[in-house]
């Protein structure tokens, strides 16, 4: 599936939510259900600096896309990670870095989270995108 086609599936299930205290219990959900990241690769170097809480991010690419594992010590932001792996992960680099992320804003996460969680977002969007960016350099 592409990427744009799961951006739309994602704001679709959102949609059926009437508030967001139902939005934030998918949201865990969704964190509960997220395939655990092996504990080799919860080191300091996998650590998105600028959450609040300890989200570790990995890629590797196979063939030409790159698979995404991740974790959290906090389940709303394991839940926000679990929405951007599921976005991102098993994509080729080149379609991640054209990605538009406007679905974020559709679903209201952005403007539903603290500042720091807000930042958190923003700094797991980069560091995606930066994995995108270094095996999109090694072709």
């Amino acid at each position: 599936m592409r990427i744009k086609e799961i951006q739309e599936e994602i704001i679709d299930e959102f949609s059926m939510f009437d508030d967001w205290v139902q939005r934030y219990e998918y949201i865990i959900d969704l964190g509960k259900n997220l395939p655990l990241i092996q504990e080799e690769f919860k080191t300091e170097g996998n650590i998105i600096k600028g959450c609040q809480s300890k989200v570790w991010l990995h890629g590797e690419q196979k063939d030409d896309k790159i698979i995404f594992t991740a974790d959290s010590d906090a389940i709303l932001t394991k839940g926000i990670i679990a929405i951007l792996i599921r976005v991102f992960s098993n994509q080729k680099a080149s379609d991640i870095l054209a990605a538009d992320m406007d679905f974020i804003d559709k679903i209201g996460l952005k403007e539903h989270l603290s500042p720091t969680r807000a930042n958190g977002l923003v700094s797991m969007i980069k560091n995606i995108k930066m994995y995108a960016l270094a095996f999109d350099a090694k072709k």
